[in-house]
């Protein structure tokens, strides 16, 4: 029996950025689309508003759904789903598209090794992402807005760098992370970049990650 051999490089990575409570819905929506299965991230959103920062109503609970498509079943879900979520309307959520070269998880999907990068046509937006110690997602957040951006998505993660695992018996053996997701314009990543490089020092060992990533295909952004 042939095994049907799909290369990571015709598949594209969804990511959904909705209002808590709808990442089922993006699921169940992506699943009537093709898409098999995706998985639900908890964050919070923020929003550079300073009559809701007074209400303490600036940082307002977000789901990140990530999924995995072949590139025209991606395509398709990505419209079909932003229409159905209404993702013309403000504040309804964000999404966008990155191609990958490989894929591994999914049915009949095997590594490439010959698999090279798939470059992303007429670029428009960027995603930056950074990854920075508990507590330090603000200072990246208001460098970014300084540089021009309208705020970005903070996911919670956990790191686990070999300097860190010698705390073990004062249990702080995984400290937690924040991830910061901003979408920006090509042409103003770089001050982006530079803005929140320079708050945070990221360049010296340990003060954090940053890398970015074009984006295919956005949906939601005013």
């Amino acid at each position: 029996m042939e095994t049907n051999v799909i290369a990571g490089i015709n598949y594209d990575i969804l990511c959904f950025i909705v209002n808590d409570g709808i990442g089922s819905k993006v699921l169940r929506l992506g699943k009537q689309d093709g898409v098999s299965g995706g998985t639900v991230l908890y964050g919070f959103g923020t929003v550079n508003n300073n009559a809701l920062k007074m209400l303490g109503l600036d940082d307002i609970r977000k789901e990140i759904v990530i999924l995995a498509a072949k590139k025209e079943v991606a395509e398709h879900a990505l419209e079909d789903l932003s229409k159905k979520l209404k993702l013309e309307k403000r504040n309804h959520g964000i999404a966008f598209s990155i191609p990958i070269v490989n894929l591994l998880g999914n049915r009949n999907c095997v590594y490439s090794q010959n698999a090279s990068s798939r470059k992303v046509d007429n670029v428009m937006h960027q995603a930056i992402f950074t990854i920075v110690d508990h507590g330090q997602a603000e200072q990246v957040i208001d460098a970014a807005v300084a540089a021009g951006s309208q705020g970005g998505t903070v996911i919670t993660g956990r790191g686990s760098g070999s300097h860190e695992t010698s705390k073990l018996f004062s249990m702080d053996i995984e400290p937690e992370k924040e991830i910061v997701m901003i979408l920006s314009e090509t042409h103003t990543t770089d001050a982006i970049v530079a803005s929140i490089s320079n708050a945070m020092e990221i360049e010296k060992p340990g003060n954090g990650v940053l890398f970015t990533v074009d984006v295919n295909n956005t949906k939601g952004l005013f």
